[in-house]
């Protein structure tokens, strides 16, 4: 059992893009303490644009018909009054497999086959994936899922279905992968574009066609729509190759769940169309330790408005049901990774404590959003790291589910905690759809198992509800722990299933292939650009304009010399280069000048980044040199002249000490420069809202609740600006204000 957490008060009750991308130039409840805001109202339930994913350019199949194909077992045809037989290997007791082609308007599947035989049947087409010629009824697109899934269970082995319990980088031989240790879902890290992406998943589908039984795969990533400067492990890993969208906090800032659900069918689209089915996202987990890494992932502190997104995501990117043109959604880091200790990364052993000090917080703060997505029908979702601790956490869950009277909780990360999945994730919010750990859960992030050999791992996680591990490629510690007798080959079972039945419902059975030059189309359309540049927009949050200095007008450009300047530590000269270069290009009216004692007016763009301490003490979001800004020069711009700043916030960033200098103050959440530009000059009212309370001071941060968001901590946590104005969550100007 781990330790408790030390330094906490007891409960009382990657790869770096071109630096032009990142200004979007062309690519080289129950408490009376617990509180909640309003939010956007929520929008009626709308279908999934049907038809939206535009079919295949071109096919190639490989086909049996029934005149030339000699099976094992006749096919037999029985015209009369329309009735057809069961096929060879359909069991008769059933009786014949529901004919649902045409049933509500529900036409067949699209159907391809590169490398097994195509069976025919009148007009409709079937994969023979176990190539054994006949119809079997996993192959059997009319049956339901549950009829497949039942059929093709008992058909695999026990290394197989312990393979499909795994999802993995692929880091190897493909062959290997797929046909030896039998994975079948696969995590793309890389950043290609769209084509490459979809011929190699071909490439790889192919492979899993030729294997005995035809499973095919199921590639999933982490967000790839949106701007992230620093691409990183697990949060964003890609960017700039499909529509390219503000960050998700700036979604949140937009208050618009129209457009989140335009933003989730436009990336459907993309994704499936480049052979991508499944998605790492999105952290739902509402952010209400300030201080915590991982923000910039989220949608903010409001569980509302996170609950509201989370229901636009799923049913945007899977639609109603699982189909053909679905993207499953893997909502993550269930129970909530938001409350962590002192805002520590949870992917390191001092962050690895979730800290609920205010009673009923997990209820009312972490939970709205998961139970959004599962009300919506997520396909999965992603457990956290973290342990939750008893020493530091008041009541939080009914008493029915406690450990013991004195124990809330087992002390062990949520992959291996039966109290957290099956009781309350299954028990309590009535999710069905399968548990994705978190990545390295078995080796180096197993927090509270730690001395537990790999095979007591595997036990233990399957035994509390997790159905597949993340970012293992080796199934054999699986395999050992059944040969050792800790697991049982039938414990599989259930777990399997899960799995087979989003495979069958993604309809990947039917045909797993993609155009890879109708992929690189959807990908470049300029019409989802141009609705995610209106995201980018919507997103800017004005703060403060006491005195006047916005908008930007012709008129005022047109006699002020204006200076330019971008913070973001290192990296600094370098942005502030690609800024000055842009505005030239898509601004030239404002006339930039390399020297601040030249300039009328200034902008800075303040990009700060966390930084967590050598000593694990805590994470800094204090503005200085730590955070990457040289705060003593922002203060100089604005001594010198009006300055309007930017702050980029992807943390509730303490700006006590730059923002009083300022003429005027704007809130971004990685947009593109061009629409920062467009709010400053006036050429879009800002109407986006702030998804984060901005704490006061460096003390406001350090008394905080780390499980309590900004507006419902004390009053005097927010920071109150000289117009008087506090930056709380949903706070935003328009220039009429």
């Amino acid at each position: 059992m781990a330790a408790s957490p030390p330094g906490q008060q007891m409960a009382t009750g990657g790869e770096r893009p071109d630096p032009r991308q990142w200004w979007g130039l062309p690519r080289s409840s129950t408490d009376d303490d617990v509180r909640s805001p309003g939010c956007a109202a929520g929008r009626a339930p709308q279908p999934s644009m049907s038809g939206r994913r535009r079919p295949k350019m071109s096919t190639s199949r490989s086909r049996h018909s029934l005149a030339g194909l000699a099976l094992a077992v006749p096919l037999t045809l029985v015209l009369a009054g329309g009735a057809m037989a069961a096929p060879p290997g359909h069991s008769s007791a059933g009786g014949n497999p529901p004919d649902h082609s045409n049933a509500g308007g529900r036409h067949a599947p699209e159907v391809e086959s590169r490398v097994k035989d195509i069976i025919t049947i009148g007009q409709r087409d079937f994969r023979d994936l176990n190539d054994n010629g006949r119809l079997d009824p996993y192959e059997d697109w009319r049956r339901s899922t549950e009829e497949r899934v039942a059929d093709l269970l008992p058909r695999m082995s026990t290394e197989e279905k312990a393979g499909l319990m795994q999802i993995t980088s692929l880091r190897g031989d493909v062959d290997d992968y797929i046909n030896n240790r039998h994975i079948r879902f696969l995590i793309i890290r890389d950043n290609p574009t769209a084509a490459e992406l979809a011929e190699r998943a071909n490439s790889y589908q192919e492979v899993a066609e030729a294997s005995d039984l035809g499973i095919p795969l199921v590639f999933t990533s982490n967000p790839r729509n949106h701007i992230n400067e620093d691409l990183e492990f697990g949060i964003v890993e890609a960017s700039g190759q499909f529509s390219t969208w503000p960050g998700t906090l700036g979604l949140a800032a937009t208050n618009d769940l129209d457009l989140v659900r335009d933003f989730a069918e436009i990336a459907q689209d993309e994704w499936r169309s480049a052979g991508i089915q499944k998605i790492y996202g999105y952290q739902i987990e509402t952010a209400t330790e300030p201080r915590w890494r991982r923000i910039s992932g989220t949608f903010g502190e409001s569980p509302d408005l996170s609950a509201g997104i989370a229901r636009e995501l799923v049913l945007g990117f899977q639609g109603e049901e699982l189909s053909q043109e679905s993207v499953a959604q893997t909502v993550k880091h269930f129970p909530g990774d938001g409350a962590v200790l002192r805002g520590l990364d949870p992917h390191n052993e001092a962050g690895q404590w979730a800290v609920y000090p205010t009673p009923g917080s997990l209820e009312a703060y972490q939970l709205p959003p998961f139970q959004a997505a599962i009300d919506a029908g997520t396909s999965s979702i992603m457990s956290y790291y973290n342990v939750p601790s008893n020493a530091f956490s008041a009541d939080q869950i009914p008493m029915d589910l406690w450990q013991s009277p004195d124990q809330q909780f087992e002390e062990v990360a949520a992959a291996y905690n039966k109290t957290i999945l099956t009781d309350l994730l299954r028990g309590q919010m009535g999710f069905t759809g399968y548990v994705n750990s978190d990545s390295g859960v078995l080796t180096s992030r197993d927090w509270g198992v730690q001395d537990l050999t790999i095979e007591e791992k595997f036990a233990k996680a399957i035994d509390a509800g997790t159905n597949i591990f993340s970012d293992n490629n080796d199934p054999s510690g699986l395999l050992s722990a059944i040969d050792q007798g800790l697991v049982d080959p039938s414990d599989l079972d259930p777990s399997v299933a899960l799995l087979l039945t989003e495979i069958f419902d993604l309809g990947l059975f039917e045909d797993p292939y993609t155009d890879p030059e109708l992929a690189q189309q959807i990908a470049d359309d300029p019409a989802s650009q141009a609705l995610a540049d209106e995201a980018h927009r919507k997103s800017v949050v004005l703060l403060r304009n006491d005195e006047g200095l916005l908008p930007l007008t012709d008129e005022a450009v047109a006699a002020t010399d204006v200076y330019v300047e971008v913070f973001n530590g290192e990296d600094s000269a370098e942005q502030t280069a690609a800024l000055k270069e842009l505005i030239a290009e898509e601004d030239p009216a404002i006339n930039v000048v390399d020297d601040l004692a030249d300039a009328e007016a200034a902008l800075v763009w303040v990009r700060p980044s966390t930084f967590e301490y050598e000593d694990n003490s805590t994470v800094e979001i204090q503005l200085g040199d730590l955070t990457g800004i040289d705060v003593d020069r922002v203060k100089e711009i604005e001594a010198a002249v009006p300055t309007a700043v930017a702050i980029n916030f992807t943390n509730p960033w303490v700006v006590n000490e730059i923002e009083p200098g300022a003429a005027a103050v704007v809130g971004t959440f990685n947009v593109k420069a061009e629409a920062l530009l467009d709010v400053l000059r006036g050429r879009f009212d800002p109407v986006g809202q702030l998804p984060l309370t901005i704490p006061a001071d460096q003390a406001a941060v350090e008394a905080n609740a780390s499980d309590v968001p900004g507006y419902a901590e004390d009053f005097d946590y927010a920071y109150s600006n000289a117009a008087g104005d506090d930056y709380t969550f949903g706070f935003g100007l328009g220039y009429e204000d």
